[in-house]
């Protein structure tokens, strides 16, 4: 687990933190699949690299990760790394091959022009992680299943809300254009990095399907359950306070500051999902009331 575990050291990612509060069997497991994800998106994210090439960089992890999840010899020591994992967990190739699918959504999408095509990357690329990660977590619902595919979607509009400014610097939208009509702001606008009392309406209409989706987790995860996604309602609570610092500001993330919360405010998360955890509370850390 070299590899995975020094990939996940490295990382600033919000999930990386969340398996502090796992076992470290899991934890371990957890760091594997998450070196996994993170490789996949780096080669679709290196636009210093012709389309073509990273195309054929994620068709040579999706066959790699097909030979771990078939029992073969994979060539990739993140892969490598991963196979035990895969195979203990039993974890499905199709997920895999979805979360790749997402990836590749990357390489020619600048545009996203309804709310249907947006969801079906927000699945592809948080909800399959979602999917795949509590089967390391082990679950007795399958509703449970339900909870990670709403989560991982509240996640990643929270996600693509707080990166609307970084992502237009390399011209890209995620915002529906369908969304941009009808609160009359132009890409262009976006693309300048024009906040308005128009753009304030378009993002508060995106908050409000995440908001849809946090409420949904919240009401699905099954209380046999709840338990053994720690991690995962810790990660509800890290990017729920995001959300609320995004919605403080109405959405205006074009701003030298870039709007986060500090690793201290995060530990401190952590701390109380752990003690919320050894309480057994049933409530959880997100979402509206």
């Amino acid at each position: 687990m070299q590899q995975s575990q020094a990939i996940t050291r490295n990382s600033a990612s919000n999930l990386a933190l969340a398996f502090v509060l796992l076992p470290k069997h899991k934890r371990l497991a957890m760091s594997a699949l998450y070196a996994f994800c993170r490789e996949v998106d780096d080669v679709a994210d290196e636009e210093s690299n012709p389309i073509e090439q990273r195309r054929a960089g994620l068709a040579a992890w999706r066959a790699d990760v097909k030979l771990a999840c078939d029992g073969g010899q994979p060539q990739f020591a993140v892969n490598q790394e991963l196979q035990p994992v895969i195979r203990e967990f039993k974890l499905p190739f199709h997920l895999f091959d979805e979360l790749i699918k997402g990836c590749e959504m990357d390489l020619t999408t600048l545009r996203y022009q309804t709310h249907e095509q947006l969801d079906l990357y927000c699945h592809r690329v948080a909800s399959v992680v979602g999917l795949l990660s509590i089967e390391i977590f082990g679950y007795t619902n399958p509703r449970t299943r339900d909870y990670a595919t709403h989560l991982g979607k509240a996640l990643q509009l929270t996600n693509i809300l707080r990166d609307v400014k970084n992502d237009a610097e390399r011209g890209r939208i995620y915002l529906p254009l369908e969304e941009l009509k009808s609160a009359g702001v132009t890409d262009g606008e976006i693309l300048r990095g024009v906040y308005s009392e128009r753009y304030a309406c378009l993002a508060e209409n995106i908050a409000a399907r995440a908001r849809t989706f946090y409420r949904l987790a919240a009401q699905t995860l099954p209380a046999e359950d709840r338990r053994a996604m720690v991690a995962a309602e810790m990660m509800g609570g890290v990017y729920w306070r995001l959300f609320r610092k995004l919605e403080r500001v109405r959405f205006n993330i074009f701003v030298p500051e870039t709007i986060r919360l500090t690793k201290p405010h995060k530990l401190a998360l952590i701390a109380r999902s752990w003690m919320r955890h050894a309480l057994h509370s049933s409530s959880p850390d997100y979402g509206p009331g």
